[in-house]
């Protein structure tokens, strides 16, 4: 691979959490300062006081390589002291916030109660920790995922994902606020930069990790107006999710458990979809959406998987735009 090549141009990757981190990761070995990444805000809420953004802060710790690699959330040996001497306080202890992850949270809250935009806070984060790749929130407003269960309760979706552990039925999912929220600053910038060669949709939760990127005011139009090529990867292989509870909640909404459901659900966006060598009889279904495929292996067990993944993405992109000469 010649990643001279890639340097040429900016790149965008939309991502959520644990599976957008492990792409946006691969993306960043080969991109550097050349490669955005903008993360779901719909998940961020306020716990003991404090501002918490779960998905930025996965990508943030996993391209600063300070993520547990175990977890997969998290920083790296971390400790609970912090949480032990709440929970003996009387405190509900249901979300994990690490002694070395307080920090982080802590500095935030600062931040943003001076009156910093959550952008400029999370541009501080990541030049203290030294990340090259731009991250960003998807907005600087408040977007909050609830979640609506089958008996027809709407729970925030941390208390869904982390307290309840996914266990409940859902019907549907809405994003409060999204309709008063505008894209964040850098990622208008990305979209209206004439400059960008390729967007990818990071193997996330389609409906609570992209949806809401989505859904802000004037995204999907800038995206559809925009030349260079979207490519999404599934976050379904062989039916099953690799990460999360994206199977489990296309089957409660009535959804096939596919890789082709998920290009469904993106098809009018995408140039081009990713699909894992286990799903490669889906190819010819897919392409009847009108989209450009490509199999190659998905699953990212290691950091190589995930730079391999990133090459073989950043290279369909590029055959793409041949195409089109």
């Amino acid at each position: 691979m010649d990643r001279n090549s890639f340097l040429e141009g900016s790149y965008l990757a939309l991502s959520g959490g644990v599976g957008g981190a492990k792409l946006a990761l691969g993306l960043s070995h080969i991109l550097e300062e050349s490669l955005s990444v903008v993360c779901n805000t719909g998940d961020d809420f306020s716990h003991f006081g404090l501002k918490i953004c779960p998905d930025l802060d996965t990508v943030m710790y996993t391209l600063a390589d300070l993520n547990d690699k175990d977890r997969g959330w998290g920083l790296a040996d971390e400790s609970w002291n912090f949480l032990d001497a709440m929970k003996t306080l009387g405190h509900d202890n249901w979300f994990q916030l690490g002694d070395r992850d307080l920090a982080t949270h802590v500095t935030r809250t600062l931040l943003l109660e001076e009156g910093k935009s959550l952008s400029e806070v999370t541009q501080h984060l990541c030049t203290q920790l030294g990340i090259k790749s731009l991250i960003i929130p998807m907005s600087d407003q408040n977007v909050a995922t609830k979640v609506g269960l089958k008996d027809g309760s709407w729970i925030p979706f941390q208390h869904y994902f982390v307290k309840e552990k996914c266990a409940p039925e859902v019907r549907a999912f809405k994003f409060d606020g999204i309709d008063d929220a505008l894209p964040g600053p850098a990622l208008e910038a990305c979209l209206k930069n004439s400059d960008l060669k390729a967007i990818f949709i990071c193997p996330s939760n389609p409906f609570v990790s992209i949806d809401p990127i989505l859904s802000l005011p004037g995204v999907s139009t800038l995206l559809k107006e925009h030349p260079a090529p979207i490519i999404a990867v599934s976050p379904i292989v062989g039916g099953q999710a690799i990460k999360g509870p994206t199977a489990k909640m296309m089957s409660e909404l009535d959804i096939t458990q596919s890789a082709f459901s998920v290009a469904e659900h993106y098809a009018s966006l995408l140039d081009g979809y990713v699909l894992d060598n286990e799903d490669h009889s889906l190819e010819e279904k897919c392409q009847t959406l009108g989209i450009d495929t490509h199999i190659t292996q998905t699953v990212m067990n290691s950091l190589d998987d995930r730079i391999n993944l990133a090459t073989e993405c950043l290279e369909f992109s590029k055959l793409i735009l041949k195409s089109r000469i």
